[in-house]
């Protein structure tokens, strides 16, 4: 084995996989309290406390697939709506089990899914008709929570809702999911989706589940029809992004390739050399040193390409992808502008969208195939 160590992990690669470590230990902190300053204990504290997370999670979920069998393959089918339709940076993975896990918790009036078609359709029922605003949603998957614990929940739900008649748009954790865990729904949907990205999960979770009830009723055999539920229409987006298929990080995932007929082509680009999903048949030639060296763990393009375009525009538009195996990027102007800049610096932000889009394709150079212009962004 091979060990390569950092301050946050340790990478191990052996037999061709590389594996990352990480390290939770719960008197890190008092330790760390005797040697640093608290900026540093406030900062190693949020990792410390995403660990705890992301712990407790795995356990339960591990736990409780065992006792229903269709857990797993609806949550799968779930997951793989989610991103097909760019959500990703909406909702993510652990929100989604914990989604459906409440579908099989609380089925009344029916009883637990026994197939991943009604699982599906009841997952994406869920998702569009709760009530979101005014109801938090508990999943007590091990029904551990005390009346105490119930109590606590409450509060903090009604908390994150103190500002709602001032400003809609302001709520804290506007998907509150509550888990023995996480009371304060601080760890899956905190800071996503926000309500204008739940509401519009709402709508494409209502018309997915109204087509898929159709598609069961009438009995349709049409493969593009039920094609259709993970399709997403590119058009409900004011600009694409295409980028290159063999450039992905997972290409063997890719469900549909994206293509664009309309809009202003705004720019095209050719795929870069300089990396690839998979290693190379020339790339084993060398010495084993110089394999590892090729080898890039952990290594997303697109995650990187999106970070850097959020860090360089997050107050002039928004962007929905898909961590999975899209090949497209969706782009809503002004989702994000921020309320601290005046609108005459917002409006000059995005006062010539195709000089801007160029710049997003200067950024993505090797990444992006072509940049698509569909909808001009709106002038107060």
């Amino acid at each position: 084995m091979t060990c390569i160590a950092t301050e946050d992990d340790v990478d191990v690669f052996v037999s061709g996989y590389a594996f990352r470590l990480k390290i939770w230990h719960e008197r890190g902190l008092t330790l760390l309290r005797r040697e640093t300053g608290n900026e540093h204990v406030k900062k190693v504290s949020n990792v410390d406390k995403e660990l705890y997370f992301r712990s407790q999670h795995s356990s339960m979920i591990n736990g409780f697939q065992t006792c229903f069998p269709a857990y797993g393959p609806v949550v799968r089918l779930a997951k793989r709506w989610a991103a097909s339709h760019l959500f990703s940076a909406s909702l993510v993975e652990e929100a989604i089990e914990l989604l459906v896990a409440y579908i099989f918790l609380k089925p009344l009036p029916f009883n637990a899914p026994c197939s991943r078609v009604t699982g599906f359709l009841r997952f994406l029922r869920l998702l569009s008709d709760y009530d979101w605003t005014f109801s938090a949603l508990v999943v007590d998957i091990n029904n551990d929570l005390t009346s105490n614990d119930e109590k606590e929940i409450r509060e903090n739900f009604m908390l994150s809702r103190k500002g709602y008649e001032e400003n809609p748009q302001n709520v804290n954790s506007a998907m509150f999911l509550a888990t023995s865990y996480d009371k304060a729904s601080e760890a899956w949907t905190k800071f996503s989706p926000n309500s204008m990205e739940l509401k519009r999960l709402m709508a494409y979770a209502g018309s997915s589940a109204n087509l898929l009830t159709k598609l069961i009723l009438e009995d349709h055999s049409d493969s593009y029809r039920w094609e259709c539920l993970f399709r997403t229409p590119l058009n409900n987006y004011d600009a694409v992004i295409l980028l290159h298929r063999e450039k992905l990080p997972y290409p063997q995932r890719l469900l549909f390739p994206s293509e664009l007929h309309q809009g202003v082509h705004v720019a095209r680009g050719n795929a870069s050399k300089g990396f690839h999903p998979f290693l190379l048949p020339g790339d084993f030639k060398g010495s084993s040193e110089d394999l590892r060296n090729k080898v890039l763990v952990n290594f997303d393009p697109l995650r990187c390409f999106v970070g850097d375009l959020e860090k360089e525009y997050s107050n002039t538009f928004k962007l929905w992808y898909d961590c999975l195996g899209g090949d497209a990027v969706g782009i809503t102007w002004g989702g994000c502008i921020s309320k601290k800049r005046g609108r005459e610096e917002a409006d000059e932000e995005v006062k010539d969208p195709i000089d801007l889009l160029k710049d997003v394709g200067k950024v993505g150079t090797g990444f992006v195939r072509g940049i698509y212009l569909l909808k001009a962004p709106r002038r107060s």
